[in-house]
């Protein structure tokens, strides 16, 4: 689950009625009762985090005698389980006690007063010490105060299929060095094996989030320093030139038919059909995406595809040209947040605290395919062995980017995706697509812009 594009307004009427529906009287309802609200998947096989969160919810009650946990799950794709989330969290009525949120939303929620600075709780928490500074900063916000306790990290990659390459005559140990290495294995594979997807690259406005991080995101960063915001001008970037080359890399994914049909891509549920149906059953070639896809095929996920190990390859992503450092991922993960309206806070740090042992942290790690953002869990060797594919995705945190943590960014991602779905369908150039980006972030950010 990973990361989003804003729902129409229509949508967000209706999800929001279903929500304040769902969710009922509210956290503050019953003292002794923590309401937890989070994200279930949407196929409904993979239950990762809902036997987490039962295992913890025994463990929590066991611990606490007459204390409860009510789990609120909320089953939607990334972009309405946001607008439901901020629904919620508006009123003491709706609003749950835990919230899961997703780093890339946390500041604009807590610009919008949503949830509670934890720093009290965290001064006395002796666990704090030991998340590693750049998970806990992706939760902090520009008054300097922490909002949410990070339950892991990601990373992101290619994903190949080996009996495809090998039809197709490319390399088991592929590691192409260029963006041009990776389009020309797509082009092979589409000539020799016909049959399959050569490429994905997750692309616009349905894919939400997954389109802008694991889909230009991993491209953009890999043109260069800084292509998206300037730290040091404190301003986003537009008309930049690496914005043009990896909207022309979409371009041609889907211009030259080397990636899915573009109803498929244009699904919202394209990553999971990608789990669970291209590439365990042999449909796609190279596959952009993140470290947490093995979580869908583990046992009594529905999907088990015990095999994956030996029938896909990693390669890390390359930069553009091969410039130095070589590799480029991107990381984001989820926090666990306390409403600013949540009756029970205390408590719901309470639990907090209890998934976040080193030995609960570290069950979820695994069980979640997530990178550990825990130091003393990161050198488990119960962790390290886990599952294939961990080292890897581990290894890349040292090649990694974290998406500017600033309220603009949800309005930026937008504009990215939509850049991305017009050069996707043909109905816009790559001129065209930059220049309307370029336009959306300048009013989106109240013009604090720069031109690289």
């Amino acid at each position: 689950m990973r990361p989003t594009a804003p729902a129409p307004l229509l949508l967000a009427a209706v999800l929001a009625a279903s929500t304040l529906t769902a969710c009922g009287g509210g956290s503050g309802d019953d003292p002794d009762t923590v309401k937890v609200s989070y994200k279930q998947s949407m196929d409904n096989k993979i239950r990762v985090m809902d036997d987490y969160l039962e295992s913890m919810k025994k463990q929590f009650e066991k611990a606490n005698p007459g204390k409860k946990i009510k789990l609120v799950p909320i089953k939607a794709p990334d972009a309405e389980y946001y607008t439901k989330v901020q629904q919620m969290l508006r009123s003491p009525k709706t609003a749950p006690d835990l919230v899961y949120e997703d780093t890339f939303l946390i500041n604009s929620d807590i610009t919008s007063g949503y949830l509670k600075p934890l720093d009290p709780y965290l001064e006395k928490w002796k666990e704090w010490p030991k998340f590693i500074d750049t998970a806990k900063a992706a939760a902090k916000a520009e008054d300097g105060k922490t909002y949410g306790v990070p339950d892991g990290t990601d990373t992101r990659g290619l994903w190949f299929d080996k009996d495809i390459f090998e039809k197709a005559g490319l390399p088991a140990n592929w590691q192409p060095k260029n963006w041009d290495e990776i389009l020309d294995a797509a082009r092979t594979i589409k000539e020799k094996v016909p049959d399959v997807v050569p490429l994905n690259v997750y692309t616009g406005k349905p894919g939400g989030e997954t389109s802008a991080m694991q889909g230009m995101e991993m491209l953009l960063y890999g043109t260069g320093e800084n292509p998206l915001y300037d730290p040091k001008a404190k301003k986003w970037v537009v008309g930049g030139q690496g914005f043009k080359d990896s909207l022309k890399f979409v371009e041609t994914v889907y211009k030259e038919k080397l990636g899915p049909d573009v109803e498929d891509a244009l699904d919202p549920n394209m990553a999971t059909r990608v789990r669970g149906e291209f590439l365990p059953k042999g449909k796609l070639g190279i596959n952009l995406d993140g470290s947490w896809l093995p979580q869908d095929w583990l046992p009594g996920s529905g999907h088990e595809w015990p095999e994956w190990s030996k029938e896909l390859g990693l390669a890390a992503m390359p930069t553009q040209h091969g410039q130095a450092p070589g590799k480029v991922s991107m990381s984001g993960g989820w926090t666990w947040a306390i409403p600013s309206k949540a009756g029970n806070p205390d408590l719901a740090f309470k639990f907090i605290e209890t998934m976040q042992t080193k030995e609960n942290a570290k069950k979820w790690y695994i069980a979640n395919s997530g990178i550990s953002v825990r130091e003393d869990v990161a050198k488990d060797p119960a962790y390290v062995k886990a599952q294939p594919g961990i080292k890897f995705f581990t290894d890349l945190v040292a090649s990694t980017h974290y998406r500017p943590a600033f309220p603009a960014y949800p309005k930026v991602s937008t504009a990215m995706q939509e850049a991305m779905e017009q050069v996707t369908t043909g109905d816009g150039s790559v001129d065209k697509a930059a220049g309307g980006y370029d336009d959306e972030v300048e009013s989106a950010t109240d013009g604090k812009v720069i031109e690289k």
